[in-house]
């Protein structure tokens, strides 16, 4: 079927968007941004610098993603394990390029109709850096488009742990521990993603392959897209590629494959193995 190219691609992309199936992108991206370390290190650049080239790619992802009417991404910017693996300085200097970052844009989410919102345990950040995120967030909080979600100082183990500390509470407000309900569905009502479809597509930069402790109730059937890309190369054009990749996927979710992608689908799978 065809469609309109939306305004604000370039040629490159244009053409990429042209390849998708607008009626089939996925509700929820995921991705796990990385590869910034070894840019800077490739160009005998300090760390830091891998990380303030990584803006420009938050930048176009969020707005192709936008553009194209993608309703939710996910960006995991720092995790709880940055804050005992990486040096002060660069944990320092992370938290200030996150103060900027926030500030600087603003207006561009505004002007693409962009929600912001957070998950992961802010309370235990800076003060100075939750005063950006909290002033951020009511700037773009009247917005009915995308929902950018940034995942600070997360951890998705911490973040089952959380959940189940809460359905605990709530028991110990309603009777007891013996009133309890726990099913999947009452853990998902208190995830800090609650609310947003669990994603479809996770994408992960720099061609590692694992998800290094991100949404790993919420990715449980999401197909995963691994790049070589480093991060600071990642654009829009990458983030197109990655969801006709996705596009070409038989998701059964457990069942039996539909057809029209069988082989593929064999490629990809064990005999009986659960997809």
């Amino acid at each position: 079927m065809a469609h309109t190219v939306p305004a604000g691609m370039d040629r490159k992309e244009a053409a990429a968007y042209l390849q998708l199936d607008s009626a089939r992108l996925p509700r929820h991206i995921a991705i796990i941004m990385d590869g910034n370390g070894r840019w800077a290190r490739l160009r005998h650049m300090p760390r830091v610098a891998g990380h303030r080239a990584g803006v420009a790619s938050v930048r176009s992802t969020v707005e192709t993603a936008a553009r194209i009417g993608i309703p939710a991404l996910t960006l995991y910017a720092f995790s709880e394990e940055n804050w005992k693996k990486r040096p002060q300085t660069e944990v320092d200097f992370l938290m200030r390029l996150l103060c900027r970052f926030l500030k600087a844009e603003v207006n561009t989410l505004n002007e693409n109709n962009i929600r912001l919102k957070y998950i992961g345990r802010q309370h235990e950040l800076p003060a100075s850096v939750r005063r950006e995120m909290d002033e951020a967030s009511e700037a773009t909080a009247k917005n009915t488009g995308m929902l950018l979600t940034l995942a600070l100082n997360y951890s998705a183990r911490s973040e089952i742990v959380d959940a189940f500390r809460s359905l605990a509470e709530a028991a110990s407000r309603n009777g007891g521990l013996a009133h309890m309900e726990v099913d999947e569905q009452a853990i998902s009502d208190h995830l800090y993603t609650r609310g947003l479809p669990d994603p479809d597509l996770v994408i992960r930069t720099s061609g590692e392959m694992r998800l290094s402790n991100f949404l790993l109730w919420q990715l449980a059937y999401a197909e995963i897209y691994v790049t070589p890309t480093l991060w600071p190369d990642f654009r829009g054009l990458n983030l197109l590629e990655g969801i006709e990749d996705y596009q070409k996927r038989d998701r059964r979710y457990g069942g039996l494959a539909t057809g029209g992608n069988g082989s593929a689908a064999t490629r990809r799978t064990l005999t009986g193995a659960k997809r």
